[in-house]
């Protein structure tokens, strides 16, 4: 009897397993981590194959990077609209085919550049050699624009579907991607870092057009399947039904929930399979102006949707030198951090930032979702203080008797040539290490000897970077919330043309926060750098809390009241959002 039942569990335990490998869910997470993986790779080393290339320049990676920028800032909402305009299986299957077969072309003519680099610079006067250089910025733009649909249309749309009514199984999702991106944001890069620096370019060329080929493979299957296995997905509401759902929906619920539950989530409706409208006949500037008339509708919807501040607020978190980026990495090196203790400081803030994921379900569950963006601000401004005071702290090179403005003015109306390339003794450094020199450029002249870990107290620099490290709980924390307000509050209709127009403005800001690097690359300008970029951080979650107590009004701060009704409205017939 007793050998009958383990029987029993056995078999239960090993069916709940298959199950789950076998679900639509793991599937879309499997998908997600190859899709990120290769993302992560790219991203990392095309920034390094072009230093290498143009003589351990910065000049095309920031030529990159703006042209990045700009596509996704004017093209955001263009992108969207696609998304929402075909079915959902032809537009993962397009933007997975186009990124991955636009990562593997640049790979190849990367390839082709290392391996002939002398003989295109004798070719037209190296003109040959320019165009390689702009038709592999051209065409890795091409593949950030696809990845850009691909992360709008799984993210954003088919993780709902999947999701179906059961909101706590949304935010579990959520944080499930979160944690998934942050494994490989440190782990990818590592790998490919490796291959490179045991090989050569060429090989991690090589490998990761390999890599992209197989993974586009997969991914394309997995769809596939999650496809099948969720037949919501082959359904799509118009833009007429889920109007008039959604009003009727509003009138319902005014009569019949309490003033606590004041964000609604859109209810599940009764969709109709999606079938494009008949194509009439549109004269030739009609055509041209359809872009700009869909951008325009694009960002008044954005505008006018519940949802905008917590949107806005996001957003304003991107304007700000506090991250992990090439920024921070080389002030950190003109304070003499090495690169392994940086390596092991990125490990630790890939540790907090699966903190905050885990944060975000808890404190959902115990006190809803809007009250969770509310908290995890107040959390990640308290810890931003500590790079406040860092500033102000024995080893900050903060100067206010130095014009931040002096060195850019300096090149530019005393003739002085922009820094173009690396030290020869500095040539075997990483990338991250060329946005030393950079920043560290302006005064190079007279503190060169100042500038070593011998002489520069670490108080400072440990402050600055206790903070950001714990900071990124509450940082992702506030992330997931306003990506699920976004998923749940807004029709199915719009989904892709918000989250474009959302992608455009985190690009805008993002694109500030390195135009103000620029205007004030000197180490003794960073301390206000980091003013400035807390005060953008304290706008964001301020506008934040003007949504949330619009949400709940009076309701914001009363949480330790709510389980029990955070746990029912939770449950998978409720059609609200826990608040």
């Amino acid at each position: 009897m007793t050998r009958a039942a383990e029987q029993t569990s056995g078999a239960g335990c090993c069916g709940s397993c298959v199950n789950y490998f076998t679900s639509a869910k793991f599937l879309l997470y499997l998908g997600h981590a190859l899709s990120t993986w290769g993302d992560r790779m790219w991203h990392f080393a095309v920034s390094v194959f072009l230093v290498e290339l143009y003589g351990n320049s910065l000049l095309l990676t920031a030529v990159y990077g703006l042209v990045v920028a700009g596509s996704v800032l004017l093209l955001g909402a263009i992108i969207g609209d696609w998304v929402d305009k075909n079915s959902r299986l032809k537009v993962a299957q397009t933007s997975l085919v186009v990124q991955n077969a636009s990562v593997i072309l640049c790979g190849i003519i990367l390839m082709i550049v290392f391996l002939f680099k002398t003989q295109l610079l004798t070719l037209y006067s190296g003109w040959l050699l320019t165009m390689c250089y702009i038709l592999v910025i051209t065409i890795a733009n091409i593949a950030n624009l696809a990845s850009t649909a691909t992360t709008i249309t799984i993210q954003r749309d088919w993780i709902v579907v999947v999701a179906g009514e059961d909101r706590s199984k949304l935010a579990d999702m959520n944080a499930t991607i979160r944690r998934i991106d942050q494994l490989t944001n440190i782990l990818a890069p590592m790998a490919v870092g490796q291959i490179m620096t045991f090989g050569s370019p060429v090989i991690g060329c090589g490998f990761i057009s390999g890599w992209n080929l197989l993974s586009m493979c997969l991914e394309y299957l997995l769809l596939w399947k999650v496809y099948q296995k969720t037949p919501a997905l082959a359904l799509k509401a118009t833009s007429k039904i889920e109007e008039t759902e959604l009003k009727q929906l509003n009138v319902q619920k005014d009569s019949e929930l309490k003033p606590t539950e004041g964000v609604q989530l859109i209810g599940e409706k009764d969709v109709t399979v999606f079938e494009p409208h008949q194509e009439k006949k549109i004269s030739c500037s009609a055509r041209i102006a359809e872009p700009f008339i869909t951008v325009r509708d694009g960002w008044v919807a954005y505008y006018n949707q519940p949802v905008f501040l917590a949107g806005l607020g996001l957003a304003f978190l991107y304007m700000t030198v506090l991250g992990f980026d090439c920024i921070t990495t080389g002030y950190a090196y003109t304070q003499g951090l090495s690169g392994s203790v940086l390596s092991l400081l990125m490990g630790a803030s890939a540790i907090t930032g699966i903190m905050g994921t885990v944060a975000f379900t808890w404190l959902r569950r115990k006190c809803g979702l809007v009250r969770t963006g509310f908290l995890s601000g107040i959390a990640q401004f308290a810890c931003l203080v500590l790079c406040v005071v860092s500033v102000f702290m024995p080893g900050s090179p903060l100067d206010l008797t130095v014009s931040p403005f002096a060195d850019i003015r300096t090149r530019l109306l005393e003739g002085q040539p922009l820094p173009t390339a690396l030290p020869a003794d500095m040539s075997e450094i990483s990338f991250t290490t060329g946005m030393h020199n950079w920043l560290n450029r302006s005064s190079s002249v007279n503190s060169d000897l100042e500038m070593s870990s011998d002489s520069v107290p670490l108080i400072s620099v440990s402050l600055l970077f206790a903070g950001v490290i714990a900071a990124r709980v509450g940082l992702w924390s506030f992330d997931l919330t306003v990506t699920q307000l976004l998923q749940e509050n807004v029709i199915e209709s719009e989904r892709g043309i918000i989250n474009g127009v959302q992608n455009s403005m985190n690009y805008l800001l993002d694109l500030l926060h390195f135009i103000m690097v620029i205007l004030a690359p000197n180490p003794e300008a960073f301390g206000l750098l980091v003013l400035i970029s807390v005060s953008f951080v304290a706008m964001g979650h301020i506008m934040y809390f003007r949504f949330a107590q619009k949400t709940l009004g009076n309701h914001l701060f009363a949480c330790c009241g709510l389980k029990s009704k955070a746990v029912s409205n939770d449950s998978p017939s409720s059609n609200t959002s826990t608040v």
